[in-house]
């Protein structure tokens, strides 16, 4: 609990889940059914996506595959966490539930705390965290669903906007090797030319040429 009380981040989720139920209110969706999405999606783009794709008369198939499309971005971060806690007895099992959990937050975040955190104590680490995360985001999500007559649409808009930000200043904070900050630097740099293109994958693209380069960085240093 001192792990989740000690981050910004915890509260940037409670008001980004704030802009999230209200999102939910407004397009018609019970507080049962905001709630099961936030427990189940655990990602606030993907559930933003998923209200607004079913609230717009998408099918159910059409918004999961749209909700699966941008899950595929938190797989670098589940694939980079996990093998900071695996040990010798540790089963696949185990690792279900802090899968489920690694979102942007809590990836952050593990690669803040874990470190100091003994092997094999980090599996139940996570859980914790992980489970505080959670419960934040459904408390967030039961006011932001009560309060959603009182928000306007640009104080959504902003709510919402707090998460991207908060996550660009985190992954500053937390370079610590040359490649992080080449790769976050590029992909700033980049960004704005590749949204030039109108393509729709502007953020995909900036992010595959500066982490590509990053990483020919990083093997070039390696080798000198």
């Amino acid at each position: 609990m001192r792990s989740i009380a000690s981050t910004v981040l915890s509260l940037v989720l409670f008001v980004t889940y704030i802009g999230i139920g209200a999102l939910a209110h407004d397009t018609h969706f019970s507080l049962a059914w905001a709630l099961a999405s936030t427990a189940l999606v655990w990602a606030g783009p993907a559930q933003i996506i998923l209200i607004s794709t079913l609230g717009s008369g998408a099918t159910i198939v059409q918004s999961a595959i749209a909700v699966t499309v941008t899950a595929i971005r938190l797989f670098p971060m589940v694939v980079s966490v996990v093998p900071m806690m695996r040990t010798p007895q540790t089963k696949r099992r185990h690792l279900v539930l802090v899968a489920h959990f690694t979102a942007v937050t809590l990836w952050v975040e593990c690669v803040r705390f874990l470190p100091q955190v003994p092997r094999e104590r980090r599996i139940a680490f996570v859980h914790g965290l992980g489970c505080g995360l959670l419960i934040i985001g459904l408390c967030a999500t039961v006011i932001g669903y009560g309060l959603a007559a009182n928000l306007t649409q640009t104080l959504a808009a902003a709510i919402l906007l707090l998460t991207p930000l908060a996550f660009l200043f985190s992954t500053a904070r937390n370079s610590r090797e040359i490649a992080d900050v080449v790769a976050l630097a590029l992909g700033l740099m980049l960004y704005p030319l590749a949204a030039l293109m109108n393509s729709g994958l502007d953020i995909l693209l900036s992010g595959v040429v500066a982490g590509t380069i990053a990483y020919g960085v990083h093997r070039w240093r390696a080798r000198a």
